[in-house]
């Protein structure tokens, strides 16, 4: 099961009260304060696991919680603090609070997201809720002139929140386009990944991320997402929602079928996705991009290619075949240029 998006109620531990103990020994029945701190309560943590590719985890685990730290004790002791908790997230895990606030024209209760943290560097840790202090003991409220205190202080309650987990995938470059179009078949010759590859719409169910080695110390990354079709974003098909797997790309690879083979007219389908990323995100239809022609190796696409030349004059156009690798070098050298990086070993 491949979950991307949760939401989930986080508390940390309270702290513990401080403690209004008084010593009492055999030879001193009536000793002086000796109540100890309370001990903290345990935070919440969020450790980014790049072996961790889902949010699945939280599906029936939506709530958060951490110890609490124990009272404090006689002789001075400290309350155990609780232990701290720490759950595991993928990398581009965007972390938000949730707010739910009424509208003061409509009456009506709007939630609302406030990001708080984009936890994209591996094996880095965010403290998502810190848990309370401990309180004071009433050994702390002696004074000359107040010898027998009975006061202490409680524990402070840790932090508590709704909170919206969203996975983005960490990609250079994203294929985008509509289903059949070839976008999985191009990911797994540009790169090692395996997508999985048929002859049917919506092959792909899921993101996958590939990377494109561009020599021995060079290399970049590619996402694969789920085809779109006109009206994703009323969630027809798959709907539009895995296009958060690209928001982070810097060059948007749309991939047409440039010989029709499903009856559709090439520009048509390229002119519907790009109408569909638009209304996703209006930044995300900003970024550079260019068109890959896939499937020119068949004799029907080449009047359309014709087509695509002549209507998108200052674009990009990449002929390819996927199927016989027709023109992936020329693909793969712009990458390169587009998006390579140097790789310190």
């Amino acid at each position: 099961m491949f979950v991307d998006q949760i939401k989930v109620h986080a508390r940390a531990g309270k702290g513990g009260d401080g403690s209004a103990h008084f010593h009492r020994g055999k030879f001193r029945p009536k000793g002086g304060p000796d109540g100890g701190d309370g001990g903290n309560g345990g935070s919440l943590i969020l450790l980014v696991d790049p072996s961790t590719d889902s949010l699945r985890n939280y599906v029936f685990n939506n709530r958060l919680i951490a110890e609490d730290g124990a009272k404090g004790g006689a002789t001075q002791c400290t309350g155990r603090s609780g232990k701290d908790v720490i759950y595991k997230v993928p990398p581009g895990t965007l972390v938000s609070r949730v707010i739910q606030e009424y509208d003061n024209e409509t009456n009506e209760l709007v939630t609302r997201y406030e990001p708080v943290a984009d936890l994209t560097e591996t094996n880095s840790t965010y403290v998502l809720c810190k848990g309370g202090k401990g309180g004071k003991g009433n050994v702390h409220f002696k004074t000359s002139t107040h010898q027998a205190p009975r006061e202490f202080t409680p524990g402070t309650p840790g932090e508590e929140g709704d909170f919206h987990f969203e996975m983005r995938s960490i990609a250079d470059a994203g294929f985008v386009g509509a289903p059949n179009a070839g976008k999985s078949t191009l990911l797994s010759k540009l790169s090692a990944a395996k997508p999985k590859i048929a002859n049917y719409p919506f092959t792909t169910l899921q993101p996958m991320v590939g990377v494109i080695e561009f020599g021995p110390n060079r290399r970049g990354s590619l996402a694969d997402i789920p085809g779109l079709i006109e009206g994703a974003h009323e969630n027809i098909g798959l709907g539009h929602d895995f296009l958060r797997h690209i928001m982070r790309c810097r060059v948007l690879l749309f991939v047409v079928d440039t010989a029709g083979t499903e009856g559709r007219d090439p520009v048509s389908d390229l002119e519907i996705v790009r109408k569909e990323v638009s209304l996703y995100s209006k930044e995300l239809a900003k970024r550079p991009w260019c068109i890959i022609a896939n499937k020119i190796d068949l004799p029907e696409s080449q009047e359309n290619l014709a087509n695509f030349k002549e209507r998108f004059k200052r674009i990009k156009i990449h002929p390819v075949s996927a199927e016989t690798g027709e023109g992936l070098d020329k693909l793969r050298k712009w990458l390169d240029e587009k998006i390579g990086q140097d790789v310190e070993w």
